[in-house]
């Protein structure tokens, strides 16, 4: 009998989008018959804990991101922040290095880890943005993304081709020097047809501390109004909290069946516009009000390119009222993208034979 292969799936810690859109590719993993390592830290890896409690897991190095309190000093911030992330890619390349050398994986997915690879085996990367939304910078911040990620066999990008990606010209450039592969949405979430329980769902991600702040916020606006209003924190911890705040159920986090029934139980959501939790609404065809993270360039693409396609309403973190909920109506809410992952030929790249 051929023994099983091992795939480390390694996402980013940078809220809980990189880990949460790992879960459906997990579960493919399994299914076709691989081993499964994952590696991570902080929340993430927490999180993975909890949805594959069977799994062997690493803790690597943390990224240490976080948000400014004033969005447009993220950037500057992240610049700062640089010395501390090479070295945590430095000591991902010496934990891979030794894993690789006790041959305890034969492939690697990183979902945005960039030291997580080796040239001895074969390593995918998975990214929404091929060309990095940074501001004036953009250009620069996408040569420099490009480059790291040439150090891969291939880039797999959760979107579909065409005009109707999710991800536009952040996944999709004409010319790139690395072979990149369109693997269709990656979604743990399936639409189910559930009575409505809620009339909001709230769905709180993303470092801090702009997660509070928005936490905080929108506590005000909806405490003591008629709605029924669903909050999930987003903050892992061992233990699941649940307290009731007049017309608001709060929970620190759901794992994936809880969160899924939630969202198909909830009427609309109010979320951030991260990547992940899009492609999650877009499975769930959702009505969604979009609030981009404060400074943050992908964010703020997105949620103006849903805006402007017609399907989501969004606005500014510091404009939204409740007043903002009757603009929903002139939208169309999001719709499923038709796409089918074939895992198997997908997979096909961890079957070469391992380099000596």
């Amino acid at each position: 009998m051929i023994p099983k292969k091992t795939i480390l799936v390694a996402p980013l810690h940078w809220g809980l989008g990189h880990a949460t859109r790992c879960i459906p590719l997990i579960n493919a993993l399994l299914v076709h018959n691989y081993n499964v390592i994952i590696a991570s830290d902080g929340g993430a890896l927490l999180l993975l804990r909890k949805e594959f409690p069977s799994l062997k897991t690493i803790e690597l190095p943390s990224y240490h991101i976080k948000y400014s309190k004033k969005g447009k000093n993220f950037r500057i911030n992240l610049l700062l922040k640089l010395p501390s992330i090479q070295k945590a890619i430095s000591e991902e390349k010496k934990c891979i290095k030794e894993l690789v050398n006790q041959k305890l994986i034969d492939g690697i997915i990183s979902d945005n880890r960039l030291g997580v690879y080796h040239k001895n085996i074969p390593c995918v990367f998975i990214t929404h943005q091929i060309k990095v939304l940074s501001g004036k910078t953009t250009f620069i911040s996408s040569k420099i993304h490009q480059k790291l990620m040439n150090k891969f066999n291939e880039c797999w990008v959760p979107d579909v081709e065409g005009p109707f990606s999710l991800s536009g010209e952040m996944g999709h450039l004409k010319n790139t020097p690395f072979r990149i592969k369109y693997i269709g949405i990656l979604s743990r979430m399936n639409k189910l047809n559930l009575p409505k329980v809620y009339d909001i769902l709230i769905l709180l991600s993303g470092p801090e501390p702009q997660r509070t702040l928005l936490e905080t916020q929108l506590l005000k606006v909806f405490k003591g109004t008629e709605q029924k209003i669903l909050v999930v924190r987003g903050v892992l911890e061992n233990k699941q909290t649940t307290f009731d705040l007049k017309n608001i159920k709060i929970v620190n986090f759901m794992t994936t069946f809880e969160l899924e029934k939630a969202i198909n139980e909830s009427s609309v959501i109010i979320a951030r516009s991260g990547y992940t939790t899009i492609m999650d609404l877009t499975k769930l065809e959702k009505n969604v009000f979009l609030i981009p993270t404060p400074g943050q360039f992908e964010q703020e693409y997105l949620a103006k390119r849903l805006k402007d396609l017609g399907m989501v309403a969004s606005c500014k973190q510091e404009k939204f009222t409740i007043n903002k909920l009757d603009e929903l109506a002139l939208y169309k809410g999001l719709k499923e993208i038709k796409s089918n992952t074939n895992y198997q030929e997908l997979f096909s790249l961890f079957e070469g034979k391992r380099k000596l």
